[in-house]
């Protein structure tokens, strides 16, 4: 390990896409901290990347507190000396007819899926040199509506604007910004929405989800791995030409009717 070695911060690494990330940009090469709520699940991640040899350090985060970010930023800096990649993968969902939604269900989604999303991207910047890269976890949510999910859309359609928005202004100092849109991924997450709002009927949720995919019988999740390959590949310096891209990962779900 040299001084030279690409640091990546990846929030939310301890689990779904975040965790793929985590181990593709590691078996890269690179420094990877996984930022997460500090649990069991964030320990046993970075001891499964330890025992394949990798350099990893555990960052308890809430991305609802500001002061979280910054300290989240600085526990790497403090670690590595750089940062050259920032990765916002922490996501929470919630659904339903607007008028049942509460100031809770808001403020959570909101706080976790953009909020926290802007300043931990805010603390960074002041460490991020050329080459650096940022890349936001949105969703296919960001860029077409969801019925049932106007929150969770409003979120991830504001964490797409800010992705252009500081593109552009980063762009002079040759940081790149970029957002990764999937579609449904096969994560806890997609988990806890079947068990959550399907009605106790999970399957059926589930399979509602792929009937809306163009494949028809042969539609499926995406996996978390094939979007870690993405982010991974934004994340290098053969990327440079992108930047500002919202990039649909979905099976062409977005791409019209």
């Amino acid at each position: 390990m040299t001084d030279q070695t690409r640091t990546a911060l990846i929030a939310g690494g301890a689990g779904g896409m975040g965790a793929a990330i985590a181990a593709r940009l590691s078996a890269a090469g690179y420094a990877v901290a996984i930022a997460d709520l500090a649990g069991e699940r964030l320990t046993a991640a970075a001891e499964k990347l330890r025992a394949e040899g990798r350099d990893v350090l555990p960052v308890p985060l809430d991305m609802r507190k500001i002061a979280s970010c910054a300290a989240a930023v600085e526990a790497v800096l403090g670690w590595r000396g750089r940062l050259d990649v920032v990765v916002n993968a922490a996501g929470v969902w919630r659904e339903g007819e607007a008028g049942a939604m509460t100031e809770d269900d808001w403020d959570i989604v909101m706080d976790v899926n953009l909020k926290g999303a802007f300043f931990l991207i805010q603390a960074a910047i002041p460490h991020l040199g050329p080459g650096a890269s940022i890349v936001n976890i949105a969703s296919d949510a960001g860029l077409v509506g969801n019925n049932g999910a106007s929150i969770y859309c409003a979120s991830k359609g504001g964490l797409v604007l800010l992705t252009k928005a500081l593109a552009l202004e980063l762009a002079p100092r040759q940081i790149r910004v970029n957002a990764v849109c999937p579609g449904d991924v096969a994560t806890p997450m997609i988990e806890f929405q079947a068990e959550r709002y399907g009605g106790g009927d999970p399957d059926g949720y589930k399979a509602k989800l792929l009937s809306n995919y163009p494949q028809g019988a042969a539609a499926r999740f995406i996996r978390p791995e094939e979007i870690a390959r993405m982010v991974a590949y934004l994340c290098e310096p053969d990327a440079a030409p992108i930047t500002g891209a919202a990039l649909s990962i979905d099976f062409g779900v977005t791409a019209g009717y």
